[in-house]
């Protein structure tokens, strides 16, 4: 890290640097001497969480903003669905049959990422869970095109690592769920849902839930595969017994490919203008 010759003040660094090499004494060894940011133990208590927060929040942003990323297109999906050659590694029947949305994950990301390159990847850069699945053909679009792809990693049980299309300084890793979805679409110039788990189904309708309620502007929201959704939710029946409204219905749209999908994305522009993307 570089010294910030604009400050008066000492640098963090060097003083983290010099108090490596104090005398070795009782004193500076006792826990309570460490420097408050860069004692591990003392940022890991309970207490300390409304930092770590903090941080988990500015790191990536930080880092985004360093490489001036203006745009973001988000790609949800299943960890679990294969490429088509592996189909038939697949758990069930039904995972091996969507297997073909990892084909059009990884080609709407392709066809996004070309778009990007032109805008110098600051726009419509793609970003994914950075784990498998899905997420891996949405990196690997954006790799397959030679262009940049974002990846939100989270820690979980079974040790789930980042696929290795992710775009190496783009890769982040997160504790948090919560912070890992308020970066998801801090950016989000469009949201593309394929069929999914738990995961997929928390990060829809958080997201969905946040645009009819006002507190995110609208985006392009494109679920992929009609008969998945149609068989997993029954919006309809939502909007009859209404607990959503009609209106609900038209936050998102259907879509099979990804030609039809940036179709949709590009054509956005002319539509309501109230649909338009807010400023960030």
């Amino acid at each position: 890290m570089k010294e910030d010759r604009s400050s008066p003040f000492r640098d963090a660094q060097r003083d983290k640097d010099t108090a490596r090499h104090v005398p070795d004494t009782p004193q500076t060894r006792a826990p309570s001497y460490r420097l408050a940011f860069a004692d591990e133990e003392f940022l890991l208590r309970d207490e300390l969480r409304p930092v770590r927060l903090q941080l988990e929040l500015l790191k990536p942003q930080m880092m985004l903003d360093e490489r001036q990323i203006e745009s973001t297109v988000v790609l949800f999906g299943g960890a679990r669905i294969p490429e088509p050659a592996k189909r038939d590694t697949a758990r069930t029947k039904t995972l091996g049959e969507l297997s073909k949305y990892y084909d059009e994950a990884r080609k709407f990301a392709r066809l996004m990422t070309e778009k990007s390159i032109v805008t110098g990847c600051r726009e419509h850069v793609v970003m994914t869970g950075g784990g498998p699945g899905v997420m891996e053909a949405g990196n690997r679009g954006a790799h397959d095109a030679g262009g940049v792809s974002i990846g939100l990693n989270i820690v979980l049980p079974h040790e789930q690592a980042p696929n290795a299309y992710v775009t190496p300084n783009l890769c982040f890793n997160f504790h948090y769920f919560a912070i890992r979805k308020m970066h998801f679409l801090m950016r989000a110039k469009a949201v593309c849902v394929f069929p999914g788990g738990f995961g997929t189904l928390d990060e829809m309708f958080e997201s969905l839930t946040l645009i009819q309620t006002g507190r995110m502007g609208r985006v392009p929201y494109l679920l992929f595969g009609r008969e998945f959704w149609e068989q997993v939710i029954n919006w309809k029946a939502l909007a009859e017994a209404g607990t959503i409204s009609d209106q609900d219905l038209d936050l998102f749209r259907y879509v099979e490919t990804a030609e039809e999908a940036v179709s949709i994305i590009e054509n956005w522009e002319s539509t309501d203008p109230r649909d338009h993307i807010p400023g960030r």
